[in-house]
């Protein structure tokens, strides 16, 4: 079939050279003709190169020497590692200094006030005196029974306590011992009797504590009225305050600046075997010069006796009413005096050293 039936244009009768088709131009095989083989692009793209151009060889050089792991063709030695700074030695902790637990201030202030308060009532009037204790006793019972409630639901009736307590203490100055455990024993009667007015329930508990809080404020604190009947009845009760007072300073002061054993961590961790070893110097020093120059026909060594037991008692008290207090869950008995807490606050060593002072000068020296 000729090439011009498919309406094809006539072609030349050799490509290429004038001499002949040229060698290779045309695939191999029959199939295939130089006029019937399909385009082919005579360019293929080709990748591009950067040209590196002047120092092309260095820069290849150092992107080698800066990847990881990749050799090092530097000229230079390669670098020491830089060396770690010095440890800095730890500041060593400084030690927590101690402070006090009340605001000192307020607590000088209160404590002369009461002083002045007891000294006066002390010396010009006897009478005066009674009623200061009998007003501290109603207000510590208050106290007292109110904490009682608040943390341990405890209802020790207040009402017979207080008056009692008042009458407790004036009997005592009145009638003696025997006016205070009659005054003792109509008191813990009266306050089961009060109790009956209320349901049942949790009686025993309640006149139970009734009746500990009849012995532990008021009763004690009879000894003090019974100290006021002897003729120099103010110098023993001086002495009885001032023994008292100086083994809490001198426990509280060599406690504070040497205090590092304790005397009883469970009970109050901020007591120290160096602070007791203060209050018994401290209170021994004052026995016996509160001996030899206040109380009549007293000697000096008798002082060193009483000052010891007034410390051990101050310490027991103290310790007591941490004890309660460490069970009701409480710091501090009240609020009512600043710096110091509540008046059983005040009243902790006091009470269980009166009797302690009113037995050993009803044995050195008589009641006289």
């Amino acid at each position: 079939m000729n090439d011009s039936s498919w309406g094809a244009p006539p072609r030349p009768e050799y490509w290429g050279t004038p001499e002949g088709p040229s060698q290779g131009a045309f695939p191999a095989g029959p199939a295939y003709d130089a006029y019937d083989a399909p385009p082919v692009s005579r360019t293929q793209p080709m990748p591009v190169v950067p040209d590196l151009g002047t120092g092309a060889e260095d820069r290849e050089r150092d992107l080698g020497a800066a990847l990881p792991g990749g050799p090092d063709f530097r000229d230079e030695p390669p670098q020491e590692p830089m060396a770690s700074p010095p440890p800095v030695p730890p500041v060593p902790a400084q030690p927590e200094k101690k402070k006090a637990g009340h605001d000192l201030r307020s607590a000088i202030g209160v404590g002369v006030g009461l002083g002045v308060v007891v000294l006066a009532s002390l010396f010009i009037v006897k009478a005066v005196f009674v009623g200061v204790v009998a007003v501290a006793v109603v207000v510590g019972l208050w106290e007292l029974t109110s904490r009682l409630q608040e943390r341990k639901q405890i209802k020790a009736p207040l009402v017979p306590l207080a008056v009692g307590g008042a009458a407790m203490v004036v009997a005592g100055y009145v009638g003696g011992a025997e006016g205070a455990w009659v005054a003792m024993a109509l008191t813990s009667l009266a306050v089961l009797v009060w109790r009956m007015t209320e349901p049942p329930e949790n009686y025993l508990r309640d006149v139970t504590a009734g009746v500990f809080a009849a012995f532990y404020v008021p009763f004690l604190a009879t000894f003090v009225a019974m100290l006021l009947t002897a003729d120099d009845g103010p110098w023993r009760v001086l002495t009885f305050l001032l023994l008292t007072v100086v083994s809490d300073t001198g426990a509280y002061a060599i406690g504070w600046r040497f205090g590092k054993h304790k005397l009883a961590p469970r009970i109050s961790p901020g007591k120290t075997r160096e602070g007791l070893f203060g209050a018994v110097s401290f209170a021994m020093v004052a026995g016996a010069l509160c001996m030899q120059f206040l109380i009549d026909d007293g000697t000096w060594w008798q002082g060193l006796l009483l000052g010891l037991a007034v410390a051990a008692s101050a310490t027991l008290g103290d310790l007591g009413e941490s004890m309660i207090k460490r069970d009701l869950g409480i710091k501090d008995m009240g609020t009512l005096l600043p710096g110091h807490g509540g008046i059983m606050d005040r009243l902790d060593s006091l009470l269980p050293t009166a009797p302690v002072v009113w037995l050993l000068l009803a044995v050195f020296v008589g009641t006289g």
